[in-house]
């Protein structure tokens, strides 16, 4: 049993024995008076619960941390000067899943006292279905400086909660000593008191409060001031706040964050509700947070779809004529660019770069370049290296790519969560935002409101991704079942650049057998494009597919929206099968997968989608997954019988 368990439960049965006279506690409810929050420091133990329709969804569960200027786990008192605040403000964010947010929470902040002094504040800020909350600490006389050297921050589960999460994997391993890079498969419906494979769990984390909702746990607000933290499972339903695993980052840098004071911690993020509903809607990692910085130019204006040759051609196309094939394509579908990936340094090279950017720019497609991130943190030979690890080498290469008109980078290979590392991120964007360049980030961690701090962050990888179906048969064979996870939880919390919606039957250039094959149908990678969002979309799709696809399939992928105005969820179980709905310039987009071995018959309400009598396009499956559209008129009664069989899917749109 871990240390924080024992504190906790010693302190907990000491409190049973104890009078509880002298214990204080601060309510506070969401605006709709149906989500409660519960702060309490009976036994001298700072705690906190969470009640939703008068059902616990997070037992009492301790608050507090161990510094360098105190201890402040225990003996302390709920202070009496605890500041309310209701908090209604509206935001536009084109890049997320709802372009238009209307926040609306109850803030309290209550202070925490040890010893005659204010230890540290807690501001919890309670919206309808969400709970963030974050501390304050503050100078010690005349110490203004700090180390967190670990927070008890925990999460107590109800009993019988069945968990959904993604095990962290260790330091400096996989390919080239990379990991920790959250890439590793989903355990779905598993029991509590786990924890992982040794290391924790990746966030955001899934819970199913029995038959009563569901719980996701996550983070935001983290930047080059604080350190990534993951998710550490204890026994009896405990889960708490993890700092980074000492060998990351290649053994540099601190696993604990240091911090000015006053200095306030990221906000750790709590979304709960009878449904999936909340889950998959969510905004709160753009709530709390604000813009750190101006945006150098209009970036929505270059969001959009692009295609890249890697994933289906492999290293082998990173020449300059099968590049120009892919700006083609490009330009063919209407879309604005082309991901040029690892290796063109070599296999290209910068003169013909140049070059292809002005051939591209001809046809009015722009241009993404691939970097590799090290420095002396992993041992991966694609190039270009050692460009974005020195801020001089990568303002030399961000003016270049500046010059010949490069519309962004995707910076690889940075695992680790140190506070180190993310100074490295916040670098690397605020740099790349002086030269007119958006960011997308692989083999790293997810996003922490990032969409909305840094208007020139696209999107972050951290989920087992396109590339997975290029390496490995059985990741082709679980590609429903992944498929089926991600909208409930990876892409809950921010931009996921999957790289997916293949329509080439073979990962290979020809087409044909020898590569990993795909299994899934046409309408599941439609449907694809709709259900994984990321406001920059390179798809898995090859030049041959203006040939040897279904051109009701090219169609759509040419018209597909990457940016999204409003989102629904319809219906659906993590790992099992997915309906939601996506609204993009007035015109809902539902869409459907199913990973089970049975086909699923759904008969939905899309009556706050469409009008009785409108004309539908609808994309479906045949039980050997030979796809089609049809058209079809909307009942009287706004209803629609879906079927769906396995590595299958259903797309409607307005006609």
């Amino acid at each position: 049993m871990s240390m924080i368990k024992r504190v906790l439960l010693s302190s907990f049965t000491a409190m049973i024995c104890m009078t509880s006279l002298y214990a204080s506690e601060k309510e506070v409810l969401s605006p709709d008076g149906r989500l409660k929050v519960v702060v309490s420091d009976e036994g001298g133990i700072p705690s906190y619960q969470v009640f939703y329709d008068g059902v616990t969804f997070i037992e009492k569960s301790p608050l507090g941390m161990k510094t360098t200027i105190g201890d402040f786990t225990s003996s302390l008192s709920l202070g009496s000067e605890i500041k309310e605040t209701s908090i209604r403000k509206n935001y536009r964010l084109p890049n997320i899943k709802k372009s238009k947010v209307e926040y609306a929470a109850e803030s309290v902040v209550v202070p925490f006292t040890k010893e005659g002094r204010t230890a540290f504040d807690v501001e919890f800020r309670v919206s309808n279905n969400d709970v963030a909350f974050r501390y304050t600490v503050y100078p010690k006389k005349d110490i203004l400086c700090c180390v967190i050297q670990q927070e008890t921050t925990g999460f107590v589960m109800p009993e019988g909660t069945t968990t959904f999460l993604c095990p962290q994997s260790g330091p400096m391993g996989g390919f080239a000593r990379t990991s920790p890079s959250y890439e590793t498969p989903y355990t779905v419906d598993d029991t509590m008191g786990k924890n992982g494979w040794g290391e924790g769990y990746t966030f955001p984390c899934l819970f199913k409060n029995s038959d009563k909702g569901w719980i996701l746990i996550s983070e935001t607000g983290v930047n080059s001031y604080y350190c990534g933290s993951r998710l550490m499972g204890h026994e009896d339903g405990l889960y708490t706040i993890g700092f980074p695993q000492e060998g990351e980052f290649n053994g540099n840098g601190t696993i604990s964050p240091g911090i000015a004071l006053p200095g306030k911690t990221p906000w750790r993020t709590i979304t709960l509700g009878s449904t999936l509903a909340p889950i998959v809607e969510t905004t709160v990692p753009f709530d709390v947070v604000e813009p750190l910085y101006e945006p150098s130019k209009d970036y929505t204006a270059e969001y959009g779809c692009g295609t890249w040759s890697w994933i289906i051609a492999g290293d082998a196309s990173m020449n300059m004529d099968d590049q120009k094939r892919y700006v083609d394509f490009c330009a063919a579908m209407g879309y604005r660019t082309v991901l040029v990936d690892a290796l063109w340094d070599t296999q290209v090279g910068y003169d013909k770069i140049e070059e292809l950017a002005a051939y591209a720019k001809q046809k009015n497609v722009g241009l993404y370049l691939w970097y590799n991130s090290n420095g002396y943190w992993n041992d991966a030979p694609q190039g270009p290296r050692g460009k974005m690890s020195n801020i001089i080498e990568r303002r030399k290469e961000m003016k270049w790519m500046q010059r010949i008109g490069i519309k962004g980078i995707k910076v690889d290979f940075i695992g680790s969560d140190k506070q180190v590392t993310m100074q490295l991120y916040e670098d690397i964007l605020a740099d790349a935002n002086d030269y007119g360049l958006l960011v997308i980030f692989h083999g790293c961690t997810i996003p922490r409101g990032w969409e909305r701090m840094y208007p020139n962050y696209a999107a972050s990888e951290a989920v087992l991704a396109s590339e997975n179906m290029n390496f490995s048969q059985g990741s082709c064979d679980a590609e429903a079942f992944n498929a089926c996870i991600h909208p409930f939880v990876r892409n809950t919390i921010g931009s996921m650049d999957f790289g997916g919606s293949t329509l080439n039957k073979y990962y290979n250039a020809k087409n044909e057998p020898g590569g990993r094959l795909r299994v899934t149908s046409d309408v599941f990678a439609l449907a694809t494009a709709v259900l994984f969002q990321s406001p920059v979309q390179h798809f898995a799709l090859a030049p041959n597919n203006l040939t040897d696809a279904p051109a009701w399939a090219v169609d759509f992928m040419k018209k597909v929206p990457t940016t999204w105005d409003e989102v629904k969820f319809i219906d659906g179980y993590p790992g099992k099968y997915i309906v939601m709905a996506r609204k993009h310039a007035g015109k809902w987009y539902v869409a459907g997968i199913n990973a089970q071995d049975e086909t699923i018959k759904l008969k939905i309400d899309v009556s706050t989608l469409f009008a009785a009598g409108e004309i539908v396009n609808l994309y479906e499956d045949n039980d050997k997954l030979a796809g089609s559209v049809k058209e079809q008129v909307i009942n009287k009664k706004q209803t629609l019988n879906l079927s769906i069989p396995k590595n299958g899917g259903v797309v409607i749109t307005r006609k």
